[in-house]
């Protein structure tokens, strides 16, 4: 195999490499997802999310209202880093649903998608 057929094959696989990674790197959730405190008026929205980790809830006091205006799934945590326990269950929220805290409960802090 001669040097420049050999570079243009090593060259052709590094691209097709780089293509499948860019394509299950980037996905994100399509749409919106609302997040407003306990009696607050101030509205947080997330857009097009990564659907891969935990995702903390940017609002000072957690929040107790959630519109899930995504075509994904999500579920919603008491702690800021996605954990589960006894006392605090993760919460689901289906896609094109929203959720509201009782007002003495624990406001929700992070989500994850469904399925990442």
């Amino acid at each position: 195999m001669s040097h420049q057929r050999r570079f243009a094959v090593i060259t052709g696989a590094a691209l097709m490499l780089l293509t499948a990674t860019a394509c299950s790197a980037g996905k994100t959730t399509v749409g919106t997802l609302s997040f407003r405190a306990h009696d607050s008026p101030v509205e947080l929205t997330y857009s097009n999310t990564p659907v891969q980790g935990c995702h903390r809830i940017a609002l000072p006091h957690g929040a107790a209202h959630v519109e899930n205006n995504t075509l994904v799934d999500i579920v919603l945590y008491r702690t800021p880093g996605c954990q589960k326990s006894e006392e605090a269950p993760g919460i689901y929220v289906a896609t094109s649903l929203s959720n509201v805290t009782a007002p003495d409960s624990l406001p929700w802090r992070s989500f994850s998608v469904v399925g990442s």
